[in-house]
């Protein structure tokens, strides 16, 4: 663990410290990505400069542009300082523009540790923030991987509304598991996932009826290339970020550790979870697998769990939203018949169901999808009807939640719309008053 420094504008009391001393090494090669960029934006005149230059110019230019890279890195680090108050985490950096960002330890929704492949051969680890109301996330990159652990259990103490000198001492909270995903079934659910073959299929046919009919590379290699990415993140890349996924509970929510190359180790913050979505794509219901997605607010977290079978799922959705049952497909009641004239054939796949604690609406007749709302998460309620939905006496219900993210139960009767438009308000005002404390460890 780096030595704690006592740097200027820490404030009495506060002790501020610095990263790892491996982080210079990995801020050194932003001056060096710089020149890498300028040359790939503009490739022949690169390719035009390069030829003029001599050897010696060259070496003389890799000695002057290697020890500025080292010095950028090693002055980025000495001026980086961190320290956590009573109430807050102060990150200030910069060596011209100074900048200080005041993190509130009540507003942490979670606080992750990531390491990739050469963070976890050095030792170290990086700190991730979400903060109610940011969309990018401040980070710690790097620290020693045993002192990012103790730093995370700190501000989650805090956080709970453990008193400063106390909260050091509180250490990780014990954690059980859930379930794990064993590398077999991922493997075997991605190759059954629609989106793989079909992206797989069109970086196959595209790029060679684009040369029938161009005779251009340059057009075959723009097509071919974004197509095969998309095949290779839609099946590898997802293999290799899903690898060994784990949940496990804890006091402080839904532990989630997952990752091949890069390890990752999430939390999932008790009270925040807006919306559970559970997937179940076509391929997959010969097995009973479903895929479970989240919304949490001001959070970038959003698979609880790869692939599960349903009754498992089931059981841990109960623990992501307590007091929440899953109801089956076959009990949510299917839009009046009269909907096929605006929808038709797919006007089967929706579906509502609303109980005492949850909204719940599904989709979707290949790739089946059920989203549940607890009713306490709902921030506003809006009913839409156009031209064709009043001749068919439809109309749709939406349900906003604290996510920026929307839940609409599709093609319902006028009269029940109404009705559910009314009804839902009121619950979502019960549901509110009667919810837990959002708080860690509440």
């Amino acid at each position: 663990m780096p030595a704690p420094s006592a740097g200027k504008g820490g404030g009495e009391g506060i002790t501020e410290r610095r990263l790892h001393p491996v982080t210079p090494l990995r801020r050194a090669w932003a001056p060096v990505a710089v020149v890498v960029g300028w040359a790939v934006h503009d490739p022949d005149q690169t390719q035009r400069q390069l030829t003029r230059l001599t050897t010696e110019t060259l070496l003389a230019g890799l000695a002057v542009l290697l020890p500025a890279a080292a010095l950028y890195g090693f002055l980025t680090w000495w001026f980086t300082h961190f320290a956590v108050t009573g109430t807050e985490l102060r990150i200030r950096t910069g060596l011209l523009f100074r900048r200080t960002a005041h993190i509130r330890l009540d507003r942490l929704q979670a606080v992750d540790v990531t390491q990739p492949l050469l963070a976890r051969v050095a030792g170290v680890a990086k700190l991730r923030l979400d903060v109610i109301g940011t969309h990018k996330k401040d980070e710690l990159a790097f620290l020693g991987a045993d002192e990012a652990r103790a730093l995370r259990a700190e501000l989650l103490a805090r956080a709970a509304g453990f008193a400063p000198e106390t909260a050091h001492e509180v250490g990780e909270a014990p954690s059980r598991e859930l379930l794990r995903v064993p590398p077999g079934v991922l493997a075997v659910s991605l190759l059954l996932t629609g989106a793989t073959w079909g992206t797989l299929a069109a970086a196959l046919v595209v790029p060679p009826v684009l040369w029938l009919f161009t005779h251009s590379p340059w057009t075959v290699l723009a097509t071919a290339l974004p197509l095969l990415g998309a095949a290779g993140a839609s099946s590898v890349g997802r293999y290799v970020r899903e690898y060994d996924w784990t949940v496990g509970e804890s006091p402080d929510g839904l532990r989630l550790d997952h990752g091949l190359l890069d390890r990752t180790h999430e939390t999932v913050p008790p009270g925040r979870v807006q919306t559970v979505r559970i997937v179940q794509p076509l391929l997959w219901r010969g097995r009973d697998w479903v895929r479970v997605e989240l919304d949490v607010a001001g959070s970038s977290n959003s698979v609880l769990m790869p692939v599960a079978p349903r009754e498992a799922a089931a059981a841990i959705v109960t623990r992501v939203l307590p007091g929440v049952s899953v109801p089956p497909r076959a009990a949510l009641s299917r839009p009046p018949r009269r909907a096929g004239r605006c929808v038709p054939v797919w006007w089967r796949g929706h579906g509502l169901g609303v109980s005492g604690t949850v909204f719940a609406t599904g989709s979707g007749l290949l790739r089946r999808s059920l989203s549940l709302v607890p009713h306490a998460k709902v921030q506003s309620v809006r009913l839409t009807q156009g031209p064709w939905q009043r001749l068919c006496r439809v109309a749709d219900v939406h349900v906003d939640t604290g996510a920026n993210r929307t839940v609409t139960a599709r093609l319902r009767d006028a009269e029940e719309a109404a009705d559910l438009l009314r009804a839902q308000a009121e619950r979502s005002r019960t549901g509110r008053r009667d919810a837990r404390p959002d708080r860690w460890m509440a």
